[in-house]
């Protein structure tokens, strides 16, 4: 593999979510290198029940979809636990998948339990991901973003099998940022959790533990508006980041994590008619507009609404869920999870805290 240059590693590193544990995943999946250029073996690492296709036989599923306030169309899929009274209004939660994945990628695994749980529950694509609309695909826009829980809560709010008092959300990864910055100004979100979460705005100013430098960031913003040039004049879309397609020996930590999940049997989904080296990049010229997102800013108006932030012991994300607890009213808690990484919560079982979830909207989405 050729060097990249700084800008690249920044971008790898900024554009989607990330983990700390990878050279233990490394050491544990089998990695086999035929040459510095490329990999002659992977096992991925199907440890602690990590199950990310789970298929509940305790709920029954339907794909849905509905608009957006800009009229475009979302797509989902609606959980709803077997023998569900069908004149009884329900408690009822959101789940938004990882930055750059789609609803098939955690989102379904943690919405499927938390219906064995009790509660009808709606996975989605966000615009531009996925199945739901969004022209250029991957495109990142985090104010839409928030705008599709809140039509999810308009859709939700409107089944009769759902009680629109009792409607939380539940974002994974940047998925957790979306949701503080919808709950934000949507009040009808009446408990919110994270997991794994990325502030998407700082880690893209900032990088980790601000590490990007202000002169890495004017690189970056210099490279996307000139890419603007080229595309606005038909030029080729040019994609940042993600993950990468494979390993060789100089591969970072973080690179082998995610391509542990991404680019193997264990999380690897692409919708139809889409392309898998696609997964996790989004457009250079729109990814940039992170930079002026802010999801923490006034989150303390969130409360007396109650928020929870679960994250691994040992991830990279941790220091966001620390910060927006540090900042966010009360009541909150901080629940961190003894030896796990960032994707290891994405889905695997035996490690995702769902007894907490379950404990946390129980109380909190009660009939009052």
């Amino acid at each position: 593999m050729k060097k990249k240059s700084i800008i690249t590693r920044v971008l790898t590193v900024v554009a989607i979510c990330l983990v700390v544990s990878a050279t233990i995943v490394a050491s544990k999946t089998g990695v086999g290198f035929a040459s510095k250029s490329k990999t002659i073996a992977y096992t991925p690492d199907m440890s602690n029940g990590a199950d990310n296709f789970y298929k509940s036989k305790k709920v029954n599923m339907q794909e849905v979809s509905f608009k957006n306030q800009y009229k475009m169309k979302v797509e989902g899929n609606l959980f709803i636990p077997k023998g569900l009274k069908k004149n009884t209004q329900n408690p009822a939660i959101i789940v938004g998948h990882p930055m750059g994945a789609v609803k098939e990628q955690s989102a379904n695994l943690y919405a499927q339990k938390m219906a064995e749980k009790g509660f009808v529950t709606l996975s989605l694509d966000l615009s531009f991901w996925g199945k739901s609309e969004g022209q250029p695909r991957n495109a990142v826009s985090p104010d839409i973003y928030a705008e599709d829980f809140s039509a999810a809560v308009d859709f939700l709010g409107t089944q009769k099998i759902v009680d629109r008092d009792r409607i939380g959300v539940l974002g994974v990864c940047g998925s957790g940022s979306f949701a503080i910055s919808a709950a934000k100004v949507d009040p009808r979100m009446k408990a919110i959790a994270t997991v794994s979460m990325y502030d998407m705005g700082s880690v893209n100013r900032n990088g980790l533990k601000h590490s990007q430098t202000l002169e890495q960031r004017k690189k970056i913003l210099e490279e996307a508006a000139e890419q603007r040039y080229v595309e606005f004049t038909g030029g080729k879309t040019k994609y940042t980041g993600g993950t990468v397609l494979d390993l060789n020996e100089s591969s970072t930590a973080i690179e082998r994590e995610f391509y542990d999940f991404y680019r193997t049997s264990r999380g690897e989904y692409t919708p139809k008619g889409q392309s898998s080296q696609l997964t996790t990049r989004p457009t250079l010229t729109s990814n940039v507009k992170f930079m002026n997102f802010y999801p923490f800013e006034d989150i303390e108006t969130i409360s007396p609404r109650p928020m929870l932030f679960i994250a691994g012991e040992n991830a990279h994300s941790r220091e966001f869920s620390e910060e927006a607890y540090k900042l966010a009213g009360e009541p909150k808690e901080l629940y961190i999870v003894p030896g796990a990484g960032h994707v290891d919560l994405y889905d695997r079982v035996n490690l995702i805290p769902f007894d907490k979830l379950e404990s946390f909207f129980k109380e909190n989405l009660k009939k009052k």
